[in-house]
């Protein structure tokens, strides 16, 4: 290499460098800048709202379901989320329970499997409820936190696998033909 070839390479590892350089500084201060922000923006620790436990999400449900074993569909529909009472008044809310729901509308028996919060902040709360007609059924409770408090906004239901009945073994259902 050529002392004119050694000082143009020297030249740009220089210009490489300092460029360098240049770059981590700037991203630095944008990351300093930010991370002041931020430490502005942010509201103090003690002013944070406390997040629910998913516990607490099982009190509505259960509250809820003692009201519709009184026949309070008044209390009952006070559980309800906005976005319910959006969709049924209080007549067509208990309509939809007593029809859609005859195990939780009017329940012997109901305990919590299971509750917890997902990433998007909705509380789930499994229940195995008995109904007054002798079924028993799962069901998965969707809740929404409004103005602190834990509202149900929607129940999905399935028969208790447990208590599913299976028909007894023949011979026909297993693919042998009659003689």
């Amino acid at each position: 290499m050529t002392i004119d070839g050694m000082r143009a390479y020297h030249l740009r590892s220089e210009l490489s460098a300092a460029e360098g350089l240049a770059f981590s500084l700037a991203h630095v201060s944008r990351r300093c800048l930010l991370a002041a922000l931020l430490v502005l923006v942010a509201p103090p620790a003690w002013a944070q709202t406390a997040k629910p436990a998913p516990k607490e999400a099982t009190e509505p449900v259960m509250l809820q379901l003692d009201a519709f074993r009184r026949g309070d569909f008044d209390t009952a529909y006070a559980f309800a989320s906005t976005e319910i009472r959006d969709q049924f008044d209080r007549p067509a809310f208990e309509q939809m329970v007593r029809g859609g729901y005859p195990e939780i509308a009017e329940s012997t028996f109901a305990a919590v499997v299971s509750s917890a919060i997902a990433a998007d902040g909705h509380a789930y709360v499994a229940v195995k409820v008995r109904g007054a007609n002798g079924k028993s059924i799962e069901a998965l409770y969707d809740l929404v936190l409004e103005s602190g408090q834990w509202k149900i906004n929607g129940v999905a239901a399935k028969p208790d696998p447990l208590e599913v009945s299976v028909p007894p073994y023949s011979p026909l259902l297993s693919g042998e033909r009659a003689g």
